[in-house]
């Protein structure tokens, strides 16, 4: 196993048996819905690039909203995100996040 980007709370990449485990990715608290969604992507882009991967190969992946309110705002961007590959399995929730002002939370598990 390996842990990556680690402090005395979490890490933000884990890699065991072949498999990627990103930590919760968020955007900045003074970005919008659509703002945050794309920084969060662009977070777990470059994560996965660093361990020698790409959002190919993302399994599944969970996203939490603030509201759901925001989800067709969110899907916009996502659906951008993943227009030249087959998106993952993928769950979506309302939740309370970390901050008051976070609007969505990414987290996925993928492959090498």
């Amino acid at each position: 196993m390996k842990k990556l980007h680690s402090n005395e709370r979490m890490s933000q990449i884990v890699i065991h048996n072949q498999t990627i485990y990103l930590s919760g990715q968020v955007g900045a608290i003074e970005e919008d819905v659509t703002a945050q969604t794309l920084t969060c992507l662009d977070k777990v882009r470059a994560l996965l690039e660093e361990v020698g991967s790409d959002k190919s190969k993302i399994l599944s992946a969970t996203v939490w909203l603030k509201s759901m309110e925001d989800f067709a705002v969110m899907n916009t961007v996502w659906d951008k995100w993943f227009d030249d590959t087959l998106p993952p399995a993928r769950a979506c929730g309302e939740s309370v996040l970390a901050h008051p002002d976070l609007l969505v939370e990414i987290t996925v598990i993928a492959a090498e």
